[in-house]
């Protein structure tokens, strides 16, 4: 195998939030996707989301790169395997170009990947240039592809951003604001491209929008003057089989739905066998021996999943008989008694854990965080909109990773039984180990 890959890369990064970064990223995706090119999309930083339609948009898995959760190493050799069976590589940012410790500017920087800005230019004019000059000069080494102006008005409106740039070799094009390409919002981010019955024909009306513009008309081999080389990080695979004849049921449907690809496939190196179900549709759990219940939106499906006695009794036997049972986020709020919503109602959910949940409208907690365990840190991060009244005390917490604060206590973590529980979000890929242990009986 070849030590170096070549291929050309983006990544479609923004001067904040709220630009549109996913909409571009999916329509440029789907737009050579369906002209025949392999295009690998990636999706800097922790989120569950984007990457439902950054899939849907690629035909491929998406996997997340962050240089501290997921590490350098990971990043590198995610991009490495990419790069050597693709005509494209695209990178969706988070947040702003330089927001996020580290931000998805210093993957730029490593990786020497262009950066292509997608700024929300509905009220600009002349500064939509001074925005495109700040975010292409103001790291001295930064690579850069060019600007996008996203929800124009007119094509006159996008004459007057273009000719706002210093460089016009910057100008990728524009796309004006249309409801038939505009992605549902809700308090945790994008609607999920399953929920809608048009996600399809959503992303296929973008492509045809981006195939007007500089960047959507331009042929592959054009897409080379973007060519970045991929090292091969030469790592040594030693992954113990410490899950070998284990059976994983994943709680997935609509309202368990925040599963990193990269965690299904932690858990089948380890050895695991893997099994889904529903908390929402079947009637009880599948014989397995340990029990995964990620996050998700229990919130809104509070109906259901208080009816589906099956399951509750399903998997309170199988906390009796002592299975490990991993809970994160949307998974453990489920087993509160309760789960208030924001207009102030109270719905009886599983009960295994005493206490209320309480839906809010601003954040409860974001950011990297890592749980210690005794076979070193196991990397993750936070992010919900809820907070929890227990009635048991958290066992320990998990710790707030930031390189401007340096470290505090973050989540807390209950056990009960057989059960751990935390809105804490795991990345099992930073510590195998200790994510195998999550899912073994104390004893062993």
């Amino acid at each position: 195998m070849s030590s170096l890959h070549v291929c050309p890369a983006l990544l479609i990064s923004a001067p904040a939030s709220g630009q549109g970064k996913t909409t571009i990223t999916s329509g440029i995706a789907r737009l050579f996707a369906r002209r025949g090119l392999r295009v690998s999309v990636f999706k800097y930083g922790p989120d569950f989301i984007d990457p439902y339609w950054l899939e849907l948009a690629s035909g491929g898995a998406v996997y997340q790169l962050d240089m501290w959760m997921t590490g350098e190493q990971d990043c590198s050799q995610r991009l490495f395997e990419a790069a050597g069976q693709s005509d494209l590589i695209l990178i969706e940012g988070a947040m702003g170009l330089f927001d996020g410790s580290p931000s998805a500017a210093k993957l730029a920087q490593h990786f020497r990947v262009p950066v292509v800005a997608v700024v929300d230019a509905s009220a600009m004019a002349g500064t939509f240039g001074a925005i495109a000059h700040g975010l292409k000069t103001y790291a001295s080494d930064m690579p850069w592809a060019g600007v996008f102006a996203n929800r124009v008005a007119s094509p006159g409106h996008a004459q007057m951003l273009s000719t706002a740039l210093n460089d016009q070799a910057d100008w990728l094009g524009s796309i004006e604001r249309k409801s038939e390409i505009t992605i549902p919002e809700r308090h945790l981010g994008l609607v999920i491209s399953d929920e809608l019955t048009d996600a399809q024909a959503r992303l296929d009306t973008l492509a045809d929008l981006l195939e007007t513009t500089p960047l959507g008309q331009m042929p592959k081999d054009a897409l080379q003057k973007w060519n970045v080389e991929f090292s091969d990080p030469a790592v040594q695979d030693h992954t113990p089989a410490l899950l070998q004849g284990k059976v994983i049921a994943i709680a997935r449907d609509e309202a368990f739905c925040f599963i990193y690809a990269a965690n299904i496939d932690a858990l089948k190196k380890l050895g695991a066998e893997i099994v889904f179900f529903s908390p929402l549709h079947d009637a009880c759990l599948p014989q397995c021996d340990a029990l995964w219940l990620p996050g998700g939106y229990p919130e809104l499906h509070l109906e259901a999943l208080a009816a589906n006695k099956g399951m509750l009794d399903s998997v309170k036997a199988a906390i009796e008989a002592q299975t490990p049972i991993w809970a994160e986020c949307g998974g453990m709020m489920v087993l509160f008694d309760e789960i208030q919503t924001v207009d102030g109602n109270s719905h009886a959910v599983w009960g295994v854990i005493k206490g209320k949940v309480r839906m809010q409208k601003k954040l409860g907690g974001l950011g990297p965080q890592f749980m210690e365990t005794s076979v070193g840190p196991l990397r993750g991060h936070t992010f919900h909109y809820s907070v929890c009244d227990s009635e048991i005390p958290a066992t320990r917490t998990t710790i707030k990773h930031s390189q401007l604060s340096g470290l505090s206590a973050g989540e807390s973590i209950y056990e009960v039984g057989s059960v751990q529980a935390s809105y804490f979000h795991a990345w099992f890929a930073s510590n195998l180990r200790a994510s195998a242990a999550l899912f073994l009986k104390s004893e062993q």
